[in-house]
């Protein structure tokens, strides 16, 4: 069997995370798997893993090039001949389409998040079927696009055992990062994922800051887990002012894209999910998070409504809470009763419901239906 994965970049997130953890698992069972990328620092990771990486431009969208890299999309197909392509976001979608009008090679698209609705986003719906790690993305998809629900297929994102397994840590790397991020002494609030505006970061730096000023001792400090894209440095370069005009250098690091994610959640008192402007299609920090035995904080809507259970696991913030002060006063809110309260086996829990040999099998049996 051999299947093909196309994504825009393998640089950070969790869709290139989850590709990486499917390339390992396809290729130790006997699969071939071949991703194609415009590239980035996850590129050697698949190939470590046993995977092959093909360098092509799956991410612009520039017009003026969209034939040209839809040619070169179409001979690599004819070269490598794939029993099942799978399309991971909107701009590949379209460049394989066009690709592969006259090859007839069947495939699955994985919609990944609520994208606005038009056109454009409703390649996501083309497959011949269409994989979502939500029951929230695959209603949003039949409610605005009419998807059928004969074509859709709900596989859950999953937590890898073996890497999120805290006797398997790399201790030497996490003593590093504490004396760097100087949190001893210190509740550390983490959010993780790259800087955008729709992550919120701005809401949970202010919120941070507010239960440190209802706290005698300042007890919290947030860890940024991630940065913003080349050409979205003005965000973080945003965060960084309002964390300067709030005083507040002493409680807030940016600590820029890591690759030791469950080394990183595991020096974390409290993971905080802080989107507040559009829902997490499922929220794959949070389930990470749960599986090193951390609480999470996330506003109740979307994806967070699979995962976080208020008062089991964490805590939700109120969906209709008004945006501005009102959000930053309920996520410090959240966050003060979560550094409190105690909680029972969060991880057990975590990875008997996010099971990472569960999805694997539940991806295979997609693949074989179109192979």
């Amino acid at each position: 069997m051999k299947t093909l994965q196309i994504v825009p970049a393998m640089e950070q997130g969790g869709v290139e995370r989850g590709v990486v953890e499917v390339n390992r698992a396809l290729v130790a069972s006997g699969w071939e798997n071949v991703v194609v990328s415009a590239g980035g620092r996850l590129v050697s990771q698949i190939e470590s893993d046993g995977g092959r990486h093909v360098a092509l431009d799956v991410k612009s969208k520039n017009p003026l090039t969209y034939f040209f890299r839809a040619a070169k999309l179409r001979r690599l197909l004819e070269n490598e001949k794939p029993d099942v392509v799978c399309v991971h976001s909107r701009v590949p979608a379209w460049l394989f389409l066009w690709a592969n009008r006259r090859l007839g090679i069947r495939w699955i698209s994985f919609a990944h998040g609520a994208n606005s609705v038009s056109r454009y986003s409703k390649v996501m719906t083309y497959g011949d079927i269409t994989v979502t790690p939500s029951r929230y993305i695959a209603d949003y998809l039949k409610e605005n696009y009419g998807l059928d629900d004969s074509k859709i297929r709900v596989i859950p994102r999953a937590i890898d055992r073996g890497r999120f397994d805290a006797e398997r840590l790399d201790r030497d790397f996490m003593a590093a990062k504490r004396s760097e991020w100087a949190i001893d002494g210190r509740k550390v609030v983490m959010g993780v994922g790259r800087i955008t505006q729709l992550k919120g970061y701005d809401i949970l730096i202010k919120a941070v800051h507010h239960a440190n000023a209802k706290s005698a001792d300042c007890p919290f400090k947030l860890v940024i887990v991630g940065e913003a894209e080349k050409l979205r440095k003005d965000v973080e370069i945003g965060l960084r002012d309002l964390v300067r005009g709030l005083s507040a250098e002493d409680q807030v690091v940016f600590a820029g894209n890591q690759q030791k994610i469950a080394e990183c959640l595991s020096l974390a008192d409290i993971v905080v999910s802080s989107n507040t402007r559009k829902p997490e299609a499922f929220g794959r920090s949070m389930a990470e998070a749960l599986s090193m035995g951390k609480p999470v904080v996330a506003k109740a809507f979307g994806g967070a409504l699979d995962i976080v259970e208020d008062g089991v696991n964490g805590a939700l913030v109120p969906a209709d809470t008004p945006s501005g002060e009102a959000e930053v006063r309920a996520f410090a809110a959240a966050i003060l009763r979560v550094s409190t309260m105690k909680f029972g086996d969060i991880r057990a829990a975590a990875l008997e419901k996010f099971s990472f040999d569960r999805m694997i099998e539940s991806s295979k049996r997609v693949y074989l239906e179109l192979a």
